[in-house]
């Protein structure tokens, strides 16, 4: 029910001053920026209009959500017990780190960090929305702060987005913060041609212990959300992703 009502929030609040067309021209412009040139998307462009945001925020968020709320309770100790916080890097509007804490019960508070002060507000909306304990701020996903045995890290939809040194700069702060004990969960599209590093990283989790694994469940999608995926030419009926976890064992 809390998904249902942050939708409805979701729809009230892009919808007060466009039209479900003008998100759905943005979408499709969303969509291909994703698909076709995905690092265009660490660059703002995705984000530099209004109609591009409420495609986001309306559209994108909940699959993000959804996504990680599947992979969340299909892998045993991804909640229980609970991380004591979750620290959501490149958090966009903070529904990946959202669905952590709800998937884990509610206890953890959520720590989003992202670049764009859109995002930020939209994330810290998006807590308040959902229930969750949370604060965002900026930052830059290749700092990440420290976390410690018993709390966890959720990089979603964000290490594709990064130039090769950032990433790698990423990455090895998020195998650090396992290695301390903290949970880790990449999140990516599953499509190859976006993340060409994703066999040479899943590689290395493999080998520290952690899982790599490819999803795909079916999904019904809210009306709205059929809506603007119809109307913007795409299919959703079945969601996809690839996870990469690192269950933070360390003494």
């Amino acid at each position: 029910m809390r998904f249902e009502n942050w939708v409805a929030a979701l729809e009230k609040r892009h919808l007060a001053d466009l039209r479900v067309p003008e998100v759905t021209r943005a979408l499709r412009a969303l969509s291909s920026a994703y698909v076709e040139r995905r690092h265009a998307v660490a660059r703002g462009g995705p984000l530099d209009s209004a109609g591009k945001r409420a495609a986001f925020a309306l559209f994108y968020a909940p699959l993000h959500f959804l996504a990680a709320s599947h992979v969340l309770q299909s892998i045993e100790d991804a909640t229980q017990p609970p991380p004591s916080t979750i620290v959501d890097i490149g958090c966009g509007t903070g529904a990946a780190g959202a669905a952590w804490a709800i998937a884990a019960g509610g206890p953890p508070a959520v720590a989003g960090v992202d670049r764009h002060p859109w995002a930020v507000d939209e994330a810290r909306w998006t807590y308040r929305v959902l229930g969750v304990k949370g604060s965002a701020r900026q930052g830059d996903a290749t700092r990440l702060p420290r976390v410690e045995k018993g709390g966890a890290v959720i990089a979603a939809y964000v290490l594709n987005e990064l130039p090769a040194h950032a990433r790698t700069r990423a990455e090895e702060q998020l195998f650090s913060a396992a290695a301390r004990g903290a949970r880790v969960l990449i999140l990516e599209p599953i499509a190859r041609g976006i993340a060409p590093w994703w066999d040479e990283t899943a590689g290395r989790v493999t080998s520290a212990g952690g899982r790599a694994d490819e999803w795909r469940f079916a999904i019904d999608l809210p009306p709205l959300l059929q809506t603007l995926d119809q109307a913007a030419g795409l299919d959703h009926r079945e969601l996809t992703v690839r996870s990469l976890w690192l269950p933070g064992r360390a003494a």
